[in-house]
């Protein structure tokens, strides 16, 4: 008899990942799909339609859960971009600013909440995204605020992490998605 191996998949497992801007979503979620061959990444920020698209990005969640499609937005053509297809049978891990919502949360397996205190999120967003995130911070901040009093999606959360060292808690995040499977 093999050992359980928490990181193998061999279902389609739907992995929601939340937090306010720099909270360390984006870096919990590549180290996750690094850790799953064959998963598929949807990033939130690559859907949003502009600076105040949080509340549409969040609700083409639960479309891409469905349809295992999703439609890029163009931020330099302020326009919608190409479609992209994902594979419904494989894993797929969608994190941003609104990826747990009520509609959302239905449809997936796991949803973690990445939880940081304000000073080090703002220090970090503006740290990787600098002047072109600067003029805009307080208005996606204004965003985040008021989807997290309509949808509250730290109670949705199936777990809530701490932001400051995303990697060394992939693995707790990895068999709450894949618990009980098996190596081969």
């Amino acid at each position: 008899m093999s050992a359980p191996d928490p990181l193998r998949t061999d279902a389609a497992t739907r992995v929601l990942i939340d937090g306010r801007s720099g909270s360390g979503k984006t870096e919990l979620a590549r180290a996750l799909v690094d850790r799953w061959p064959g998963s598929q990444l949807v990033r939130l920020d690559d859907l949003y339609p502009g600076w105040d698209g949080l509340d549409r990005g969040s609700v083409a969640v639960a479309s891409i859960l469905i349809t295992a499609r999703w439609r890029a937005w163009d931020w330099s053509a302020e326009a919608p971009g190409a479609w992209h297809q994902l594979d419904a049978s494989a894993p797929i891990v969608i994190e941003g600013v609104g990826a747990i919502s009520r509609s959302s949360r239905a449809l997936a397996d796991v949803a973690v909440w990445v939880d940081l205190d304000d000073a080090t999120r703002k220090s970090r967003a503006l740290q990787r995204d600098g002047d072109a995130y600067a003029p805009f911070w307080e208005r996606w901040a204004a965003q985040e605020e008021r989807f997290m009093a309509r949808e509250n999606p730290r109670t949705l959360a199936s777990m809530v992490v701490d932001g400051v060292d995303t990697a060394a808690i992939v693995d707790s995040v990895s068999r709450a998605a894949r618990p009980g499977t098996t190596q081969p």
